[in-house]
């Protein structure tokens, strides 16, 4: 580690004199020599590059998502060339290129704070052997040699020795309990935030190996720096645990106000926004209106989260504008079902008992009423069924009976029959 810091020793002094200056302000409250005094001036370094860092931040979010959306097309060109790796390789280069993705940017605001993370190793590590340092002088050496946070020295580690330890004017246990504590709390806090990121901002309807690499991360770095944590100083712990405790703070804002499409946080966020169209009856918020105009840009390429929202507004008579206003429309239910025509309702197919129940109640229905109103003239039409009989001997003389049969037979509908009158038995 401490060649690793070497390496980096170019901006000790920058590093260093942002500390000094730090330290004058915090020394005027709480006094030189105090643990609060350095510690916060650790504290307030971390804070210092990390706003620096903020536009990486946000790089490395819009890179993620990006990554998340190509998932889909890297997997499919990587079977596609799965037997020629050079061309592969150009395809996934090309298609970085065509979407603008740059696969180490989410990397890079942990390779931007690397140096100043060695720089201040080499920093403390300096205090500890009691070498002057950077903006570092005699003066300030022996003060920050004296500083301890909770009992622990700003420059002991949980592997000194005791004789160590003991020259630095601590005790051996107070400096492994305050270091064990620091190294919990900094894996527990790594692994929230990585957990945070799997669990509430990932669309969960694309499953790909993106997805179960930053599953097995999740496990894997809070055991990466519990092991790397004991050959750390505590001033590095803290710089470290505030530096795990900014990113958990930053990306749960980011979760909150601008959710990645799909996800669950997303399905939050748009249920939060419909309660407060609902009670103030307009969007407030400029980042409110962008996520309405984004979801309105899709049409009808909006996931499922989206179409609920939209709905949502359509069953309180309101419709997304494209500037990511709301206003009443008659016409939002169309626009929410994506301004098509509404469905048809398709009446329910009946079963085979029934659809024949039904045949025969209509047709003891129809005989009724044929019964009743043939029931005043029942002779004269007897009279003509029989005339109209005996006008159709002659010409049904020469075809066989059995044939006529057979084709009034075939020709009868299927199921309960008309009865027939008494004088034709």
């Amino acid at each position: 580690m401490d060649t690793i810091a070497s390496l980096f020793s170019f901006i000790t002094t920058p590093v260093s004199w942002v500390i000094v200056q730090f330290h004058k302000l915090y020394g005027a409250m709480f006094g030189d020599d105090t643990g609060w005094a350095w510690g916060l001036s650790i504290v307030s370094l971390v804070v210092l590059i990390r706003i620096c860092l903020i536009p990486l931040f946000v790089k490395q979010i819009k890179s993620t998502r990006n990554m998340q959306v190509l998932q889909p097309k890297m997997k499919a060109i990587q079977e596609r060339y799965k037997n020629d790796k050079q061309r592969q390789s150009e395809e996934m280069m090309k298609l970085y290129k065509e979407t603008g993705t740059n696969p180490l940017s989410s990397c890079l605001p942990i390779l931007a704070q690397s140096p100043f993370f060695f720089a201040l190793y080499h920093v403390l590590s300096a205090i500890a052997s009691g070498k002057k340092i950077g903006a570092i002088d005699q003066s300030l050496l022996d003060s920050a040699r004296q500083a301890h946070i909770f009992g622990a020295p700003l420059a002991a580690k949980f592997t000194d020795s005791a004789d160590k330890v003991a020259s630095l004017q601590a005790s051996l246990t107070d400096v492994r309990v305050v270091t064990a504590i620091m190294i919990v709390m900094m894996s527990a806090s790594q692994f929230f935030t990585q957990r945070q990121l799997m669990t509430k901002n990932v669309d969960l309807t694309v499953k790909t190996p993106y997805m179960q690499q930053q599953k097995m991360l999740m496990y894997i770095f809070p055991v990466i720096f519990a092991v790397m944590g004991i050959n750390f100083p505590v001033g590095v712990l803290v710089y470290w645990l505030t530096t795990n405790v900014w990113t958990m703070g930053q990306q749960m804002y980011v979760i909150n106000q601008n959710p990645t499409p799909g996800s669950k946080a997303q399905d939050q966020y748009l249920g939060r926004l419909l309660k407060s169209v609902t009670s103030h009856g307009e969007v407030r918020g400029r980042t409110r209106r962008n996520m309405i105009k984004r979801i309105v840009a899709k049409g009808p390429d909006r996931n499922d989260i989206e179409r609920k929202f939209i709905t949502g507004l359509a069953k309180l008579g309101l419709a997304a504008q494209e500037d990511g206003t709301v206003a009443k429309s008659d016409t939002a239910v169309a626009e929410a079902e994506g301004g098509g025509a509404q469905k048809r309702h398709q009446p329910k197919r009946q079963t085979k008992a029934k659809r024949q129940t039904g045949a025969t109640t209509a047709g003891g229905a129809k005989d009724s009423d044929t019964a009743d109103s043939a029931e005043p003239g029942s002779k004269t039409s007897l009279e003509k069924s029989d005339a109209s009989q005996d006008d159709d001997k002659p010409k049904a003389a020469g075809k066989p009976a059995s044939g006529s049969s057979r084709q009034a037979k075939s020709g009868q509908r299927k199921g309960p029959q008309r009865p027939k009158h008494p004088s034709k038995k």
